[in-house]
């Protein structure tokens, strides 16, 4: 697999861990017990920390592309052991 390869299929798992964290941790305003300002929306957030964000989802995705890189040097996982047809698996 080239870098190239790795480097998209990382980027891809960035986005999908980033979008998946999102709302771990967030507190609103109401549960933080902080005063809202006038127009504020009830579910915005008041404790949102973007660079603990991008961390969190960084290591995810670095364990979820070495695992996806790992499947695809050692085979675990192939096309053939999918059974999306729903046929019966070949001998």
């Amino acid at each position: 697999m080239k870098w190239t390869s790795m480097l998209a299929i990382y980027a891809l798992f960035w986005v999908f861990s980033a979008f998946l964290l999102l709302p771990f941790g967030v507190r609103t305003h109401d549960e933080a017990g902080m005063a809202k300002v006038p127009g504020q929306a009830d579910s915005a957030p008041a404790n949102f920390r973007p660079g603990l964000l991008v961390v969190r989802a960084s290591v995810m995705a670095a364990v979820l592309c070495g695992l996806y890189v790992l499947n695809y040097v050692q085979g675990w996982i192939t096309v053939d052991d999918l059974n999306l047809i729903g046929e019966p698996p070949q001998a």
